[in-house]
This record gives C-alpha cells, structure tokens and sequence, in this order.
C-alpha cells in the first residue's frame, strides 16, 4: 500500500493547461487586460517583493481527476496573494491548489450565457460540481464576482463562515474588496476603440485606478496646459525662471 509519503502527485508543469474550449467572445480578453493593468500598481505597493500571481483564464486544479482537466476551474480572472506568478523560473501553466494551499483572494467570471454556469450550486453528492459551489465550498474563495455584460451588471459574493454572502454595493454602487483596499464596479466609457459597460477598479476614495495608457495621457495633458501658461509668459519671464523660450516652440 502506497503511503502518503510516497504519493508523487502532479504540479503545474504535468497538468493539462487547456480544455481545448475557445473563449466565449472578443471582450474577454480585453476585459482581463484592463483588469490587470489598472490594478498592477496597487498590487505592486501590496507586494513589494512581487509576490503574486494573476491568472487569467487560467486553470485553478482542485481535485485529480482522470482526465485531469475535469478537477480544475478556469476562472476569466484571479488573483492569489503572497505567491510568486513563476516557478523554478518559468511561468506557471495552471494554479495547483494542492502544491501552494493559497486560495485566490478573488475570482472573476464573465457570462457568456444566461449566467446558470456561474451560479450553478450542484453539489458532488448532487452530480457534477457546479462552478459557484466549487468556488465556495471547495477552493474557498474569499470573493467572488460574476460580470454581466449585457445587463452592464456585476454581484459580488463574500465568504462569510463558509458560505457565499451577495454583497450589498455602496453609494457609488461599487463593492469594497478591503484586502486590496479597491472597490469593483461598472464603468461605462471606451476601452480598445469598445463603447461598454466595463468592469473596473476604483480605490477606496472612489477615484478610477487607471490604465497605463490612460495615466500617460493624464500626463501629456498636464504637460500640455503647463507649456500653454508658459506661452503667455515674455521672453524675460521665461529666463528668469531659467527656461529657454525656443523650447516652448
């Protein structure tokens, strides 16, 4: 009889990294790619050591199964805190739960359809597991946010004693992740040339985390009303403050 000592079982380098589905529709990756952008500097101040990891449509391994893809959940977007996104010096292929024991703090699931898929509750005594229960009672996920495009919606759940509580939203109908010290909601406006409700970061004054692109083009404006003052200055003004005037043109 095998001991558990003896046991080998599989990492993230031996686990299939796809179950050969494509992705549902064309926002989904973008939605992940702004996601990840506009919170990266707010993770880099949580984890100055760059400890931790984002997946995106990545696949989270719960269980071994034969075929083994059928014990991973694959949400559209996660993140695990205080654990590096590499291992041995390669990018992780999936997150293996029974190698880190970190659940992510938060998952993120698009809709595609009528939503029934990310709200199914079906225990294993009951069939296959269903995706919120696996979520709930399986990896434990603290929070839990399911995004409908097409209703420009999102709910959130919070693990409260072992079970998923909806989350009330706050004034700016935005819900507090307190971890992350940000809120997520809805934000309607244009990102990659799509007029959308896209799902957003906020921080916990209510001001929008931006994007990279978006926070250079703050820049640029700033700069651009800067050298618009100094235009109406005279030649003098500007030497005196140690500015050459052909700058400016």
């Amino acid at each position: 009889m095998t001991s558990l000592s003896e046991l080998t079982l599989p990492d993230h380098t031996q686990l299939p990294d796809s179950d050969g589905k494509f992705v549902k529709n064309l926002q989904e990756h973008p939605q992940s790619i702004l996601l990840t952008d506009s919170i990266t500097p707010v993770l880099q101040q949580l984890h100055p050591d760059g400890n931790y990891c984002i997946g995106q449509d990545a696949g989270i391994y719960w269980r071994l199964t034969d075929p083994p893809e059928k014990g991973a959940e694959a949400p559209d977007w996660f993140y695990v805190p205080n654990v590096p996104p590499t291992l041995n010096g390669k990018m992780r292929r999936s997150y293996v739960l029974w190698k880190e024991y970190v659940a992510p703090l938060i998952v993120i699931e698009f809709v595609s359809g009528d939503g029934s898929e990310e709200r199914d509750k079906t225990t294993p005594s009951q069939g296959e597991p269903g995706k919120f229960w696996v979520y709930e009672q399986a990896i434990r996920v603290p929070y839990y946010a399911i995004y409908e495009v097409e209703k420009a919606r999102v709910e959130v759940y919070h693990l409260v004693d072992n079970t998923y509580q909806l989350m009330t939203p706050n004034e700016r109908e935005h819900y507090l992740i307190k971890p992350m010290g940000v809120e997520l909601g809805i934000w309607q406006g244009v990102y990659q040339n799509a007029e959308l409700p896209w799902l957003r970061w906020w921080d916990a004054q209510g001001n929008l985390l931006l994007t990279g692109e978006e926070r250079a083009e703050v820049e640029r404006q700033k700069r651009k009303k800067i050298v618009e003052k100094l235009r109406h200055l005279s030649s003098e003004q500007l030497q005196s403050l140690g500015i050459d005037p052909e700058m400016l043109d």
